[in-house]
């Protein structure tokens, strides 16, 4: 039990450390933006915590031999999992075991991003990773089934908010698939980054942006469509650098946009509003039309 419980310290740490469990704060923002009850938005903040550790777990139980080829990797803490293996898959399975039990009770929808999410991770970390292209559609897809624990599944303008950190996921997986491409490439792993070359990965990054900003001026507000052009615009230079000023600026353009749910209760696209039970033509695209 020990060694399980210091796994799981030590994946939460690692990732908090790195700022990979931004789903959460995601998920947090969706769910005041919502406005669910402090009840329901503690138990889904809870749920996503204990299935950031599954996933990331998984993640580091499967990397195992990449990780302890890797200077940046081999450390204790690596070291420490390969020595307790088994405690690490008895930890996989108690999450499991945890999160399905909350979801069972609390909500039966909270098993679309345990299902999907952790499915869609497990088959990232297991072979997805070391496909071009394939890398990033995952983490597109897994950015946005890990947000669908702030909502009920029939709530509307919930999955419009979750598609919107769906697109920025795809960026931010573009992005980190830069930084990691010296240790990838030496280590054999075959990402996006490592078939293309960091420049063309880089123009990805910047479509997907681009992508981005006009979903959101058409489904959910044209200001939120700003900061994500200005990341356009930004060079590359060191890649950890420029991984935190996308943040920021996509961090930014998505709390305009809780901010406008909160009040409104609604999105406000050119061409599209939703609302919790579903979306519409906006109306100055009905106005347009007559």
């Amino acid at each position: 039990m020990s060694a399980a419980l210091r796994i799981l310290f030590n994946v939460a740490q690692y990732r908090l450390q790195r700022l990979e469990m931004a789903n959460m704060g995601g998920a947090l923002i969706i769910m005041l933006a919502l406005r669910l009850s402090p009840a329901d938005v503690a138990v889904r903040l809870a749920f996503a915590f204990l299935l950031n550790l599954l996933v990331y777990l998984n993640n580091d139980y499967l990397d195992l031999p990449t990780d302890l080829r890797s200077p940046e990797r081999d450390d204790g803490n690596t070291r420490f999992l390969r020595d307790h293996r088994g405690a690490a898959l008895a930890a996989q399975l108690g999450l499991v075991a945890a999160l399905v039990a909350v979801a069972a009770v609390w909500d039966l929808g909270l098993l679309i991003p345990l299902v999907v999410g952790g499915g869609v991770c497990w088959l990232y970390s297991a072979r997805l990773k070391h496909v071009a292209g394939a890398d990033i559609t995952a983490m597109m897809v897994w950015g946005a089934a890990m947000l669908t624990v702030a909502f009920p599944p029939t709530h509307v303008l919930g999955w419009a908010l979750a598609g919107l950190l769906a697109l920025d996921s795809a960026v931010f997986e573009t992005i980190q698939v830069i930084r990691d491409h010296d240790a990838d490439r030496d280590t054999g792993v075959r990402t996006t980054a490592v078939v293309l070359g960091v420049p063309r990965t880089l123009a990805l990054a910047r479509a997907l942006l681009v992508l981005g900003a006009a979903a959101a001026a058409a489904a959910i507000h044209p200001l939120a469509a700003v900061p994500p052009l200005i990341g356009v615009t930004l060079p590359l230079g060191r890649p950890d650098r420029y991984w935190n000023q996308i943040r920021v600026l996509l961090g930014v353009a998505f709390l305009f946009v809780a901010g406008w749910v909160y009040v409104h209760g609604a999105t406000g696209g050119w061409l599209v509003r939703c609302v919790a039970d579903g979306c519409t033509a906006s109306p100055g695209l009905s106005v347009m039309s007559h």
